[in-house]
C-alpha cells in the first residue's frame, strides 16, 4: 500500500499542500495524511503516518525536506521505517526529476549516501565548533553559556529591597520584565503570564 505524507510549513499557501496532495493521489496512494504545521513543531499526522504503516507499505513524500527537518530527524524516521518492513519513496530529490526509493538496493544506496554526507559536515562543523571553544579558552575569551535569569535571584531580589521598580531591575540586570515578576513572586511562568493578561 502506498501512503502519502505531504507537509507545509504554517507561512506557506494552502495551494502548496494541495498540490503535494495532487501529486500523491495521482501517484496511487491511497491513504494521505497531510498537515500545516512549521519545521520544528510536533507533526501529528506524520507520526500517524508512521503508526498507520505495515510492512510492505511505502510512505511516499513530494520532497525530503517535507518529512525531515534534520539529518538526525531523518535517520530517525528511515529506522522506524526499516524496523516496521516500510520503504521511503522521495518523488524528487530537489535537483531535478530524479527521486530515491528505498524499496529497491540503488534508493536504499541514495538514501545512506546523502545522510552520510549530511552526517559527515555535522561532525565537521561540531569540530570546528570544539577548535574555537578550545582557542576562546586557551585566550581567555570563552565565558560560556550566559546565566539564566534564576541564577540572578539573588540581585534581583536586593534591588528589589532597594526600592527599583521591576522595569529598572530588568534593566539592570539584562531580564526580561516577566522573569524579574516570577522571581519576585515565587510563580511558575504560566501563572504569571495569566495574571499578566488579566492586569
Amino acid at each position: 500500500m502506498l501512503i502519502g505524507y505531504a507537509r507545509t510549513s504554517t507561512l506557506e499557501q494552502e495551494a502548496g499542500l494541495e498540490a503535494q496532495i495532487r501529486d500523491l493521489s495521482a501517484l496511487g496512494c491511497e491513504q494521505i495524511f497531510s498537515e500545516q504545521v512549521s519545521s520544528i513543531a510536533r507533526r501529528e499526522q506524520l507520526e500517524a503516518a508512521l503508526t498507520f504503516a505495515r510492512k510492505g507499505d511505502t510512505l511516499v513524500v513530494t520532497k525530503l525536506d517535507r518529512l525531515a527537518r534534520s539529518v538526525l530527524h531523518m535517520a530517525e524516521i528511515a529506522g522506524r521505517l526499516d524496523a516496521k518492513g516500510v520503504a521511503l519513496r522521495v518523488i524528487s530529490m530537489g535537483g531535478g526529476e530524479g527521486g530515491l526509493d528505498t524499496s529497491t538496493a540503488t534508493g536504499r544506496l541514495m538514501l545512506n549516501v546523502v545522510m552520510s554526507v549530511a552526517q559527515f559536515e555535522r561532525e565537521m562543523m561540531l569540530e570546528r565548533q570544539r577548535e574555537g571553544i578550545a582557542k576562546a579558552k586557551s585566550l581567555g575569551r570563552y565565558t560560556g553559556r550566559k546565566p539564566t535569569a534564576m541564577a540572578q535571584a539573588e540581585k534581583v531580589k536586593a534591588l528589589a529591597a532597594k526600592g527599583l521598580s521591576m522595569g529598572q531591575i530588568a534593566a539592570e540586570v539584562g531580564i526580561g520584565k516577566g522573569s524579574v515578576h516570577r522571581i519576585l513572586t515565587g510563580k511558575p511562568k504560566a501563572l504569571a503570564a495569566v495574571e499578566s493578561a488579566a492586569a
